[in-house]
């Protein structure tokens, strides 16, 4: 492998389609994307953890939106990890890259020995689609619930939208030859397509009493549904990665008797849409009493982005809706 072959699927997702199952999927491959989240903040390494599996799931979720769709994944709970929150910007024109930003607030004296998702308490799991101006944004909701990020995306796919869907994640540093240590991720997802009326059994067999996706298949789909899946458990961590197999071999191994179609590859990068006229537009609400309390002594109003660490310093007198046109066009 050189590395020339290795950046051709770095921060990429692969579509593809079984046409025989009726089934449809994605492969992600994560590297410098991570990097870029990662760095923005000295995160304990449980809490980098769950950054990765979220932002492999928005990856592997997001490609699935339209042109200059955004979608966010949240994850809201009364744990030490309080909040992830990550978005896909999909791209504006066909043929550039997607962004996706990520980060995660916590309560550092909360977190303990236990492994990384049990860090996460009760909450919920929210998925939001904002489909731009003059549109109401998409939100779907379901109870924190299974062993992992991954699980509570699979119940929510299934409770909320009534879609059989699978993950398979591998994540964590990487210690290559010759490369500094840092954090890789891949994965595949599957998702039976959608159907006008989707089965669903009387009562659920999900944790927390929620729909799983043998209660929304029957039949050949069930039967289908299972052979792919049975297929997917004997990909190992290191092809889910895939320092050295590319997503076609991947897919191929697994999926060859499936009747395979792939699609184009989607790049991605790590990207923020945060700015200074964003910062005055959030602003805007505040009166001048307001922001007063907002200034430090130094007389300024600063705001960081939490994704990017973006630093903005402005005057106080040039924000809110009492400011004056002249001092806004002198700062």
């Amino acid at each position: 492998m050189t590395l020339g072959q290795k950046i051709a699927w770095d921060d990429t997702v692969l579509p593809f389609q079984l046409d025989q199952s009726d089934i449809r999927g994605r492969v992600a491959r994560l590297d410098g994307v991570l990097d870029g989240i990662l760095c923005q903040h000295d995160y304990p390494e449980k809490v980098e953890a769950l950054i990765a599996e979220m932002t492999l799931l928005t990856a592997l979720v997001g490609q699935t939106i339209k042109l200059r769709w955004k979608l966010s994944l949240q994850v809201q709970s009364n744990g030490p990890v309080r909040m992830i929150a990550t978005d896909y910007f999909a791209p504006s024109q066909e043929g550039e890259s997607a962004k996706l930003r990520a980060y995660a607030s916590f309560d550092p004296e909360r977190l303990t020995k236990a492994a990384p998702f049990e860090q996460v308490g009760e909450g919920y799991f929210a998925v939001l689609i904002d489909q731009g101006t003059d549109t109401a944004p998409y939100q779907g909701i379901t109870p924190i619930a299974g062993g992992s990020l991954r699980a509570c995306a699979e119940a929510y796919f299934a409770q909320s939208e009534q879609l059989p869907t699978r993950f398979a994640l591998s994540f964590g540093k990487s210690t290559e030859v010759d490369s500094s240590e840092h954090w890789r991720a891949g994965g595949v997802m599957l998702q039976h397509m959608p159907k006008a009326s989707p089965f669903a059994k009387e009562g659920a067999s999900g944790d927390q009493g929620l729909l799983a996706a043998a209660d929304i298949v029957d039949g050949d789909d069930k039967e289908n549904w299972n052979r792919v899946n049975i297929l997917l458990d004997t990909v190992d961590d290191l092809e889910l990665v895939g320092p050295s197999v590319s997503p076609t071999d991947l897919l191929v191994r697994l999926f060859h008797e499936e009747t395979l179609r792939v699609f184009d590859i989607q790049p991605i990068r790590f990207g923020c849409t945060c700015s200074e006229d964003r910062v005055r537009n959030s602003l805007s609400i505040y009166s001048a009493k307001d922001l007063e309390k907002m200034t430090t002594s130094e007389g300024l109003v600063t705001a960081d982005c939490q994704f990017c660490g973006a630093h903005y310093v402005l005057q106080p007198s040039t924000l809110g809706f009492e400011a004056r046109a002249d001092d806004r066009d002198e700062d």
